[in-house]
């Protein structure tokens, strides 16, 4: 019976240097060096490792391996975008590359699906299956890297930013989002400034609460409605926090973090006719009034089957005008990567859904009605 390898993209610096010490009798400074070969130089076989002994690379090579999602698909967008379906197991999860003048964002996923249900989202009409391992989350990023190659031969921006706005809800993910965090953060992995690391949530408080004074990074929360009866409406998890607690968690997070500068990014889809009056405005600016943050609005992007319209022009204008009023930075996010279906809440991946929800909505919509 083989023994299944080890796979060193699962562990954070923390753990790469407890494997080292506890599992293969080596020094920690080991652990360091086969670390930055694999982030530095996207090295994946042992043998290139020039700086370590043959006997370590040899034990290496039958104990332990170095795997990171392959691309199964790549769509390329006419304004830059790339949208990659990444193979994790027998799935696929969506990975978005979005270069932007002298930056490149890259949108990770969390999970295979999303439990969350939000009714606006393609990912959460699609079910859930599992989250995501360390090395499915920070391979994402391992991957992208060597898709884009070196911008000197490919034109493209390397990687400046990462948010966890792809599939699936991050904080219910917190046992593989933590040390994924970590690497994205650490010199001897990806280097990022704590800055250019967003993740944003729909309110697990829990998750949250964990995170403060444990991690520092950017936050940005999708909260999509002013109110808790709209927003239970559309978004489910309200019902378990509501938006006083949602909030009242942003600002222990905040009050305890660098990198947000005081502030939160609140991410606000605008469905036509559904939130996006004029009243909903000026009750979205009095419930923030006590919540330090900038308000990014982002037009809806539709999706098959999907019952909402994006807002025209003039209430996209005028709910932002309205919020500005009470002094607010309010953005409108620019559509990217629409053509691929590579826009906020349109990533759908390959998923085996586990919750049965795509199974549930085909048979009902199949139950014949009876005229009254």
């Amino acid at each position: 019976m083989t023994t299944a390898k080890v796979n060193l993209l699962d562990f954070d610096r923390k753990g790469l240097r407890k494997f080292f010490t506890e599992e293969l009798n080596e020094k920690a400074f080991r652990a360091d060096q086969v670390m930055k070969w694999m982030y530095h130089f996207g090295v994946d076989d042992f043998e290139n490792m020039n700086n370590i002994n043959k006997k370590l690379r040899e034990k290496l090579q039958r104990r332990c391996e170095i795997v990171a999602p392959v691309v199964s698909e790549a769509q390329h967008s006419s304004d830059g975008t790339i949208k990659w379906a990444m193979r994790v197991g027998d799935q696929d999860v969506e990975t978005v590359y979005i270069p932007d003048g002298d930056r490149a964002t890259l949108c990770v996923s969390s999970q295979v699906g999303c439990a969350l249900e939000c009714k606006f989202c393609s990912t959460a009409q699609q079910g859930f299956n599992r989250n995501l391992k360390v090395s499915e989350i920070v391979g994402q990023i391992w991957r992208a890297s060597r898709e884009i190659g070196l911008e000197k031969e490919t034109g493209r921006r390397p990687i400046t930013n990462v948010v966890m706005m792809g599939m699936g809800e991050p904080l219910l993910n917190m046992k593989n989002l933590m040390p994924s965090l970590e690497i994205m953060l650490d010199d001897l992995g990806f280097a990022l400034s704590k800055r250019r690391v967003t993740v944003s949530t729909s309110g697990v408080v829990s998750g949250l609460d964990q995170m403060t004074g444990n991690i520092d990074v950017a936050l940005a929360i999708s909260l999509h409605a002013p109110n808790d009866k709209l927003r239970s409406e559309i978004m489910p998890i309200n019902d378990r926090w509501d938006i006083e607690d949602f909030l009242a968690s942003v600002r222990r997070y905040i009050a305890s973090s660098n990198a947000n500068r005081g502030k939160v990014t609140v991410e606000y889809v605008l469905l036509d006719h559904v939130n996006d009056d004029m009243d909903h405005a000026r009750e979205l600016a009095e419930l923030m009034k006590d919540t330090p943050c900038k308000i990014n609005l982002i037009p809806f992007n539709p999706y098959p089957g999907s019952p909402y319209k994006k807002p025209s022009n003039s209430r996209i204008d005028r709910f932002q005008k309205t919020l500005m009023e009470y002094d607010y930075t309010v953005t409108v996010r620019k559509t990217r990567g629409d053509d691929i279906d590579a826009a906020c809440g349109q990533l759908v991946g390959d998923v085996i859904d586990r919750t049965k929800r795509t199974k549930q909505k085909a048979a009902a919509e199949t139950i014949p009605v009876k005229a009254l």
